[in-house]
């Protein structure tokens, strides 16, 4: 693991990656409508097993959508493991196909807008959240988009860590783990490649109170930092699922920065970022990890970002820890 402390495998870390890998090499055998068939099978069997995760699911649903049916976010949790579920069997069936496999499972909408980008000589900030489809979009985007760079944080299992590492790097994308991201995401967008991380875990540190679904949850700040230091757009990006097994790609419009002088642009620029998700969410809830503990105390939030040199700092003076999705 490139740039980070590497942990050492157990037993346990040893039975799970077995477990992945025999998995990986069932879905080779299976044609898409099986793949997600057992997906939503498996989703279906931790929705009943995994009482934990999903009374926090029921309850983080009640308080985004209060004037729902009790049914109807039942019905939003279930269908949200199940989503689950089958992300994690597509993804296992991704890595076992060509590059022309996958191309013809998808399909794109708004490509354009980053070709647009790419044309300016910017590079692309491209973002989303724990939300349909996205490693998917990750291997697709590289295929005919060219390469990105991915910020991530590393799984506790080292041993998939590394698996999860080689698919996402095999369609020619990189990773870029906490020590040294700076200065690695300079160097991407300087190449006019394409930056890509996710905004919607919860961040103790470097980050910003931002309202979703009308609640304060801490964000973030790498993605709005960057942009304001280097000028690349920011695109929001989602994959969204087909019937007969197929995916679009959506890029949608680029946000727009706040305005110069803006005091709180920092937080301005992250609300909106996080808006677009939040109405994505609200149009697909079923698609979006609801049994994650988005909103907690955010008092230690704070707006000083984790790319403070994006207003303060030549480039390259100093190099900071880099985004933690």
């Amino acid at each position: 693991m490139s740039g980070e402390r590497r942990r050492r495998a157990t037993l346990l870390h040893r039975i799970e990656y077995a477990a992945v890998i025999a998995a990986r090499g069932f879905t080779r055998l299976l044609p898409m409508r099986a793949v997600l068939a057992t997906g939503t099978a498996l989703g279906w069997v931790f929705h009943t097993v995994d009482r934990p995760h999903r009374r926090l699911a029921l309850s983080n649903l009640e308080a985004a959508f209060p004037g729902r049916p009790r049914s109807e976010r039942a019905a939003i949790a279930r269908e949200m493991f199940a989503h689950f579920g089958r992300l994690l069997m597509v993804l296992l069936k991704f890595s076992t196909m060509t590059p022309q496999q996958m191309l013809a499972r998808v399909e794109f909408d708004g490509d354009e807008r980053v070709r647009a980008a790419y044309a300016s000589g910017r590079g692309a900030l491209l973002f989303t959240g724990h939300f349909g489809y996205w490693e998917i979009n990750a291997l697709v985007h590289a295929l005919t988009l060219g390469p990105m760079a991915v910020l991530a944080r590393p799984l506790d299992n080292p041993l998939l860590n590394d698996l999860l590492e080689r698919v996402r790097a095999r369609t020619g994308n990189s990773v870029i783990y906490r020590r040294g991201a700076l200065r690695r995401v300079l160097r991407t967008l300087e190449a006019n490649q394409a930056v890509a991380l996710l905004i919607d875990q919860h961040i103790q540190t470097d980050s910003v109170a931002v309202d979703f679904f009308n609640r304060p949850a801490a964000t973030t700040t790498a993605l709005a930092a960057i942009a304001m230091r280097t000028g690349a757009p920011v695109f929001p990006v989602f994959a969204l699922p087909l019937p007969g097994g197929r995916f679009r790609m959506v890029y949608e419009h680029a946000v727009d920065p706040p305005p110069p002088g803006d005091e709180n642009a920092l937080r301005d620029f992250t609300q909106r970022c996080t808006d677009v998700l939040e109405m994505y969410v609200r149009r697909y809830p079923g698609l979006w990890l609801w049994m994650h503990r988005r909103w907690r105390d955010v008092e230690s939030a704070t707006e000083r970002g984790m790319f403070p040199a994006a207003r303060d700092e030549e480039p390259g003076a100093r190099e900071e820890p880099g985004a933690r999705t």
